[in-house]
């Protein structure tokens, strides 16, 4: 199994609602993806200070890796990506991807 992390930097202006929006779009690619688990999607609560500006993230668990690499070309990832990146500080700058491999033991 793979468990795609994504940590993000929103800027102040955009709302609560638009924050929403782009959860519900990344959960949408369930119904089109098969292997695709749920998608989490929070902000930070840690007590420890050494999240570096990142305020919010998601994952979400694929099935294997091959999964992860079709969530990944799928057009409507593309859109989705692109209105989440278009709301952080910096494009892509207020974005970080780890990609874990789970053992499912």
């Amino acid at each position: 199994m793979i468990r795609h992390c994504v940590f993000v930097k929103f800027r102040d202006d955009v709302p609560t609602v638009e924050r929403s929006a782009i959860h519900a779009d990344l959960s949408a690619l369930r119904g089109m993806i098969d292997g695709m688990g749920a998608v989490h999607f929070n902000g930070n609560v840690s007590p420890e200070h050494f999240a570096r500006g990142f305020t919010h993230g998601f994952t979400i668990d694929f099935s294997d890796a091959a999964t992860r690499d079709a969530y990944l070309v799928h057009e409507a990832h593309q859109r989705a990506g692109a209105r989440l990146v278009a709301a952080l500080e910096g494009g892509t700058d207020g974005l970080m991807v780890f990609d874990l491999e789970i053992s499912e033991s």
